[in-house]
């Protein structure tokens, strides 16, 4: 898995139990996700169109980092499938724990808002 993003906690981002708000963490793994998909498509033109469940296994609390990390699970004709991890750090002890575990899916499209072909060289480069 690659690491694709850092984040620090900060007050702002806690919910009312004093974790972080669950809709900030989607948020992040969002937009870090777009970015890796569009690096791995060789293009910007990479909208979300599926998030996997997500199951909120541990709160994350002010002052921890959260790390999102990637990898390529399939390559379709107009789309790119990640799964995707955020994971906790603490900076003390350097200790990492899984926090939220998804696959997301990300469609190619063209200038109408249409899926269009993930380029030929980008799925031959990630064959498995």
């Amino acid at each position: 898995m690659e690491l694709i993003s850092t984040h620090p906690i900060k007050k702002s981002d806690l919910g009312f139990h004093g974790n972080l708000f669950g809709g900030k963490l989607l948020a992040w793994m969002d937009a870090a996700a777009a970015a890796f998909a569009m690096q791995v498509a060789d293009t910007p033109r990479m909208v979300t169109v599926l998030i996997d469940q997500c199951i909120f296994k541990k709160p994350a609390k002010e002052g921890q980092l959260i790390k999102i990390y990637a990898e390529i699970f399939a390559i379709g004709t107009t789309s790119v499938t990640l799964y995707m991890e955020a994971r906790s750090h603490n900076v003390y002890s350097g200790t990492q724990t899984t926090i939220l575990s998804t696959n997301m899916k990300f469609v190619r499209i063209d200038e109408n808002g249409d899926p269009s072909p993930v380029a030929d060289r980008v799925r031959e480069k990630f064959k498995k």
